[in-house]
């Protein structure tokens, strides 16, 4: 199972976005659906798509959240024509970022706000190898400008199977970004690649919960490690959801919370929803008890 899979927050749309995004990547598709009820949120949609061999999970838990570009999506491309049918329709009823077009970097790449507003970056890799389709994206903004690399260093000492890639700095004459912080860094953690940056532009946003990573746990002692570990903002602490000390949301779930939302027995299902929204940090065996 991948261990780290990227949570989204939705008002509303969390099925129909799973439709357009999973027409939008080929080899995609919805893996399964669960509604749950008498959640503070009211009737909540949760559901679990695959885009080109990735996992994601949306959800539908009301307005309380809004995506903005702090975490974003890129995506590599082979050929040019594939990156100009991905942003027409990724872009479509969105904003455009950085438009499309050819920038020192890649030959072909722009940056959308989606209809929905999630981030995506469409780029072409030239000759570079795809290693990976979608990769995560997480821009340090705000009072966390300048920490890109220090929080990548952190990730990779919490995560076990974790390896920083290359790194590229801003250098003299890219103010307002400080010379030595990150222009782009790729990291992995658990099998999954991710990219970091530092932006010293004037952004009216930072991270927030309608973008986090949920890291899936066999184990108690594997959650109460994460938690332990990433946990810095004791008010954020709420149905296994936690931030760390950069302000990025977490969730610590345990490996069978799937299997327990999929129950057909709707009572049984209901005692493990009461459950869980009691607790802060899961309890695996207080959930089978429910």
């Amino acid at each position: 199972m991948q261990k780290i899979t990227p949570h989204l927050w939705f008002d509303k749309e969390a099925k129909e976005a799973a439709e357009f995004y999973t027409s939008v990547f080929k080899d995609s598709n919805v893996k399964d659906t669960t509604t749950l009820h008498n959640t503070p949120s009211g009737s909540v949609d949760i559901v679990t798509i695959e885009l080109t061999g990735q996992r994601f999970t949306l959800i539908s838990a009301g307005p309380l959240f809004k995506f903005n570009p702090s975490v974003s999506f890129l995506v590599a491309c082979k050929t040019k024509d594939e990156v100009d049918s991905l942003w027409k329709k990724l872009s479509e009823g969105g904003t455009a970022l950085m438009e499309l077009g050819e920038y020192p970097f890649s030959e072909r790449y722009g940056w959308t706000q989606d209809k929905y507003g999630l981030s995506w970056q469409v780029m072409f890799m030239g000759k570079r190898e795809i290693k990976q389709k979608i990769t995560s994206t997480i821009m340090f903004v705000g009072d966390v400008c300048g920490k890109a690399e220090e929080a990548i260093n952190f990730y990779a000492s919490v995560f076990h199977n974790a390896r920083i890639g290359n790194i590229l700095r801003y250098g003299q004459g890219e103010e307002p970004d400080k010379e030595g912080t990150i222009k782009h860094a790729a990291f992995t953690l658990e099998g999954r690649d991710f990219a970091a940056m530092d932006s010293a532009h004037k952004h009216n946003f930072t991270f927030n919960e309608a973008i986090s990573l949920m890291v899936h746990c066999d184990t108690q002692k594997e959650i109460d490690y994460y938690w332990e570990k990433l946990s810095a903002v004791p008010a954020a602490e709420q149905c296994g959801w936690l931030k760390d000390k950069y302000g990025l949301s977490w969730q610590i779930v345990p490996t069978g919370m799937d299997e327990m939302m999929k129950n057909k027995d709707e009572k049984k299902l209901a005692r493990v929803t009461e459950a869980f929204l009691k607790m802060k940090k899961f309890d695996i065996a207080a959930l089978k008890r429910a």
